[in-house]
């Protein structure tokens, strides 16, 4: 062979496989887990005129996802002339993914045509899209029509749900389902934080507010699985100070705060909305404080640094802030504007200081210096928090309004009026007025209140007014009870819009680690922590939370005379303070 000819063939090969690991590393990677979960209930089948469903309970029975030759335990759904065979499966609990339909076989057309609907609630898996109780394909299709293959398998949707309709379309139809599986996808991860206490109903919530952020965190850290399936920043401010509190460090924060910051070129806003970019820092610093990650922290400094001197900026020689663009604190207190600029007003010095403390690590003293005589200057202005329970949270959170005052309009009422995101922060005021069994009461109506109505995750937003005559999610609509999926809901999340899987209503799950096990992170990395319990109403607590050196274990139970007995065990590498 032609010696150059040879030459050149193995210096393309080099290059090759110089290239070759540049592309493969390049490619996206999907680390996510699939499980393959059967149906735990039929809450409902439609037998049409003329037609039939025969051996509906055979889909409760655990597949192996292949279609085979013999398949005697299937069932068949059989069409009339002019009706629609429908069954509505229950998988027991929320979930994020889709459906694996593995068919048998029947004489005809060999194609079949279905309409599949998932639903976060029995009403919206029965909804028609663009109906007046709002259901919709937004984000994720959850109503769509396909054909499944005889003899075969068909998987279809990426949506959160737990229950699914299956209609069989077509006059004088037939077919056999042999399987109907829930796909599952999520992030495979242990839970290495834990909360248990004597009190069974706090269990259930931390559980289920983990759980919530855990479905969350799929390729990006979502709001929603159904509904906002997209990076709001401030949003996960209590889905982060869950994941801190429950699974420790995951790559999904650091990859959701880099994407935003690198899609909000200054000075934009994060997702149009300036009390989002504040919540950017904020999360950082919670972020910096249980991991200790210098070099991370040191990769943000010239965008903080930048974002910062822009807050300082639109801070007026009073010490009042003067941010423009979208201005929200939550949905439930947008109608109030006085609240909302007062919650600004706390918020904004609370990112000042904790700016100020991480541009001081890494080194940008001039701006640090800046950021904190701003703040100093907005702890003159004190504004009224016009009864708002979020404005009255936020502002004690950054001392600008007294215990007292803040825990008198936070408890009246009780849980009426507490926000699904804000309720985080009203936690955290009554703890530092020293309420903790008040607190515990209001976790237990409050977000206690969707689990009675049968939640597995926490929902977009819930006011006590709705558990009034109210039937459960995972019934069907009876006569005499409200439907409060396709009932209640107001802004973007009207009706069956509603998303009843939504990180930022976790709140109770790291405020019971953090106030009532009691574990105060003092130093970046969890170098020292200070373990200070509250028990409130309850006789015994113990758990488990993650550092980078290993879990701390803890366990207090009340002793004789009220005084608490606690034992706790730390890694090395993590002091503990009592």
């Amino acid at each position: 062979m032609n010696q150059k000819l040879i030459k050149k063939e193995v210096l393309v090969f080099l290059f090759l496989c110089s290239v070759l690991p540049i592309v493969v590393n390049a490619q996206r990677i999907d680390e996510r887990a699939r499980d393959y979960l059967t149906p735990q209930k039929v809450i409902w089948t439609y037998n049409p005129t003329g037609g039939e469903i025969r051996n509906v309970e055979a889909l409760l029975n655990k597949g192996i996802g292949q279609a085979t030759l013999v398949a005697n335990n299937v069932c068949q759904l059989n069409n009339g002339a002019n009706e629609h065979a429908s069954i509505l499966l229950d998988f027991g609990k929320e979930l994020h993914g889709g459906l694996e339909i593995v068919t048998g076989r029947w004489t005809g057309p060999r194609e079949r045509e279905v309409r599949v609907r998932f639903g976060e609630s029995v009403s919206e898996a029965m909804a028609d899209i663009d109906t007046f109780v709002n259901a919709t394909n937004d984000h994720a299709i959850r109503d769509q029509k396909i054909l499944l293959p005889w003899l075969g398998k068909k998987e279809i949707g990426n949506t959160g749900f737990r229950f699914v309709r299956i209609d069989l379309l077509g006059e004088n139809s037939t077919i056999q389902l042999k399987e109907v599986n829930a796909i599952s996808v999520y992030r495979d991860i242990p839970y290495l934080g834990s909360f248990e206490c004597n009190d069974e109903m706090l269990n259930q919530i931390w559980e289920t507010g983990a759980y919530t952020v855990h479905l969350n965190m799929q390729n990006f850290l979502w709001d929603g699985i159904k509904r906002d399936r997209l990076v709001w920043v401030g949003d996960m401010h209590p889905e982060v100070k869950t994941i801190n509190s429950v699974f420790g460090f995951n790559e999904v924060v650091p990859k959701s705060l880099d994407m935003i910051r690198n899609n909000t070129p200054l000075p934009r806003w994060m997702n149009g909305i300036s009390s989002y970019s504040m919540w950017w820092v904020l999360i950082h610093y919670e972020w910096y404080q249980n991991h200790g990650n210098l070099d991370y922290l040191k990769e943000q400094k010239e965008y903080m640094s930048a974002l910062l001197k822009h807050f300082c900026s639109m801070v007026d020689e009073n010490g009042q802030e003067q941010l423009n663009g979208n201005r929200f604190l939550d949905w439930p207190s947008s109608p109030y504007p006085e609240a909302v600029d007062a919650g600004y007003q706390a918020l904004l010095k609370k990112t000042l200081e904790a700016g100020s403390e991480m541009l001081g690590i890494v080194g940008d003293k001039n701006t640090a210096k800046r950021c904190a005589e701003t703040a100093n200057r907005m702890a003159k202005v004190n504004p009224d928090p016009v009864d708002s329970k979020q404005a009255a949270s936020l502002l004690n959170l950054a001392d600008l309004l007294s215990n007292e005052k803040a825990a008198d309009i936070i408890l009246k009422d009780g849980a009426h009026k507490f926000s699904t995101f804000y309720g985080y922060y009203m936690l955290e005021s009554l703890a530092k007025a020293g309420k903790i069994a008040e607190a515990q009461q209001i976790i237990k109506d409050y977000w206690g209140g969707m689990l009675e109505l049968g939640a597995t995750s926490f929902w977009e937003d819930f006011n006590m007014e709705w558990t009034e005559n109210a039937g459960r999610i995972d019934e069907l609509p009876q006569a005499g009870k409200i439907d409060i999926h396709s009932t209640y809901g107001e802004y973007c999340y009207v009706k069956l819009r509603h998303s009843f899987c939504h990180g930022w209503a976790s709140g109770p799950t790291p405020w019971l680690t953090e106030n009532v096990l009691g574990v105060k992170v003092l130093e970046p990395g969890c170098k020292k922590v200070k373990i200070e319990p509250n028990l409130g109403t309850l006789k015994w607590v113990k758990g488990t939370y993650p550092t980078p050196y290993g879990l701390i274990k803890i366990e207090h139970k009340l002793g004789i005379k009220g005084k608490i007995v606690s034992k706790i065990e730390a890694p090395e590498g993590v002091e503990i303070v009592k």
